[in-house]
């Protein structure tokens, strides 16, 4: 049996004939874990369903591979796609619960089809379900007494009553508001976790989605990463990436692109963030201030490595204090912030008040090398490369450095030039979140 409860290879499905054929999935490949939430996001149209059916063995598989709980789904005969079926369960957009059953005659329904328990057992289990989502106190309601909330945790009951090993959810949030839909989607991410069951869920519902251990992209019958995604489009996808950087998925993705690729996604990224500098719509966005937050400090990183140094770092001017305090810095095992200093000492104030960029080949033979920053994390500054971040009234408001060439060189003037460039970019998404953060204080 495969580790993974659900492998995909490969898997293409279309519907119609002829001229009519449409490809709806093109060569899907993804795997599915134990006891892991995973979200596929995507406009209309995009498959999702398409892809829940197919794996929830209610739709043939027409091209590739696609094994569930061990088992082919693709030529498979009615018995196998039987025993995959009563593996599964099934939470949708719609509770498709019966009016004229009390909850917990809903949830006996599902216990039924799992086998042949005694009504007593049969009552227990169904039960003990609507126990784990909250609902001990309301057995006997019948969905017409309950809230909409109420309802979904009912049919998440349902789903997971029958003790299955995968969850398949479609749009389970749609109906519900905001506090709900969360709410009910952390249950099932918990119940996930202690039961070991494998959740799929699709949705448009960005506000969901920082509940994922992990985000998938469906559009136009292909599945991305994440940050592929992000590429491919822009504010839709941007929301997708405030509520996924939390995982780690950012920075990790990023960390292994090519040079080129991350330079378009650092592009894509500037252009989004200068859209929210000039109209400031998601000033009090909080999971859009999270995701610039988690971008400066991924896109730092990868600065630094993309010019092969050691450590990089951001820091901001505070003028009204006189005091530089740094922002990101980021190394390969220094991890500093909230860390102040007065902003006519070392050579990145010298680098903010003169608004010039700086190289230092042998940091401890030049006067206005500070070292207090190297005492407190233990790091050993050699060479240094600062450069200015300047606003859109070229007023230096932040600084940027890289510490050490790994191959132990003095900085160039053509990683200088590099490294502006660079930064100039870096500079709008640390002005947006800047912004961002002066407007939230203010209110």
């Amino acid at each position: 049996m495969d580790a993974a409860p659900i492998v995909l290879e490969g898997v293409s499905h279309s519907f119609g004939r002829g001229t009519l054929r449409r490809e709806v999935l093109s060569d899907v490949s993804v795997e599915i874990r134990p006891g892991e939430l995973v979200i596929v996001a995507g406009p209309s149209g995009s498959g999702k369903t398409t892809l829940l059916t197919l794996i929830g063995a209610l739709r043939s598989v027409q091209a590739g591979s696609l094994r569930v709980l061990g088992r082919e789904l693709r030529g498979a005969d009615a018995g196998t796609l039987e025993a995959v079926r009563q593996d599964v369960g099934y939470i949708f957009q719609a509770h498709n619960l019966l009016e004229a059953l009390t909850a917990s005659q809903n949830v006996q329904l599902s216990v039924l089809l799992d086998g042949n328990p005694s009504r007593a057992e049969c009552r227990h289990q169904a039960d003990a379900a609507l126990e784990a989502v909250g609902l001990g106190d309301r057995l006997d309601s019948f969905p017409s007494e309950l809230s909409g909330g109420q309802r979904q945790r009912v049919a998440v009951a349902r789903a997971l009553a029958g003790k299955p090993r995968i969850v398949l959810a479609d749009e389970p949030t749609a109906a519900l508001d905001k506090k709900t839909g969360r709410d009910v989607v952390e249950l099932m991410r918990r119940l996930a976790k202690q039961q070991g069951v494998s959740v799929l869920l699709v949705t448009h519902d960005n506000r969901i989605l920082d509940v994922a251990d992990r985000i998938l992209h469906l559009e136009d019958g292909r599945l991305h990463s994440l940050t592929r995604a992000v590429m491919a489009s822009t504010q839709q996808m941007m929301s997708l990436l405030a509520q996924s950087n939390l995982k780690g998925e950012l920075r990790r993705s990023v960390s292994g692109m090519h040079a080129a690729q991350f330079v378009e996604l650092l592009e894509q990224v500037t252009a989004e963030a200068q859209e929210f500098v000039r109209v400031g719509e998601m000033s009090r966005d909080l999971a859009f201030g999270s995701m610039l937050e988690q971008t400066l400090e991924a896109f730092t990183f990868k600065l630094a490595d993309i010019l092969g140094a050691e450590r990089a770092s951001l820091f901001m001017v505070d003028e009204e204090r006189g005091e530089l305090w740094i922002k990101v810095a980021r190394g390969e095992a220094v991890r500093l912030v909230d860390f102040r200093m007065p902003i006519q000492v070392g050579i990145a104030g010298h680098v903010a008040t003169t608004g010039k960029s700086v190289r230092v080949d042998d940091a401890y033979l030049d006067p206005r090398f500070n070292p207090q920053v190297d005492q407190k994390t233990g790091f050993r500054t050699r060479s240094i490369l600062c450069v200015p971040i300047r606003d859109s009234k070229g007023h230096v408001f932040a600084v940027a450095e890289l510490l050490n060439r790994r191959d132990g060189q003095p900085f160039s003037e053509d990683d200088e030039v590099r490294f502006q460039q660079l930064i100039d970019s870096l500079g709008v998404i640390l002005r947006a979140w800047w912004e961002m953060s002066r407007l939230q204080r203010r209110s």
